[in-house]
């Protein structure tokens, strides 16, 4: 199957960059946005993940990979709601900015800048490779 590409956002206050990086692996619950439901069912393993904090300085941090697919998120009180299991990845040795994304053409048209609201959105690999070149 071939390698998937996806960016979450999370609030540093709710699990931040550094929390993630100790940790090791999270499951990644909490989403409750029907539209964000439908990318975290098509998550697999070994798919390529950017970490987003989507406050304070809202930017690109760092890399992580899917280690587990959807499975029941144990944070709902309905059902149907999925998490995924995701393992952190290195830092970005310079966090890539909203406004650095925006500014620039090549990442116009990407889901994060789009559907602001959505908290899980699919990048092409073009997109996840300019990304992580901008934080070099």
């Amino acid at each position: 199957m071939k390698t998937q590409h996806w960016l979450v956002k999370s609030e540093p206050e709710s699990y931040a960059w550094e929390t993630f990086q100790r940790d090791g692996r999270t499951a990644w619950t909490g989403v409750r946005n029907y539209q964000a439901r439908i990318h975290l069912r098509a998550m697999q393993p070994g798919d390529r993940v950017l970490f987003y904090a989507s406050v304070g300085p809202k930017a690109v941090q760092g890399l992580a990979e899917v280690t587990l697919s959807a499975f029941p998120d144990a944070t709902a009180d309905e059902p149907g709601w999925v998490a995924v299991e995701l393992q952190a990845g290195p830092a970005l040795a310079h966090p890539v900015t909203l406004a650095q994304i925006k500014s620039e053409p090549s990442l116009a048209k990407i889901a994060l800048v789009r559907q602001s609201r959505l908290s899980v959105v699919p990048l092409t690999a073009a997109e996840f490779q300019r990304i992580v070149a901008l934080g070099r």
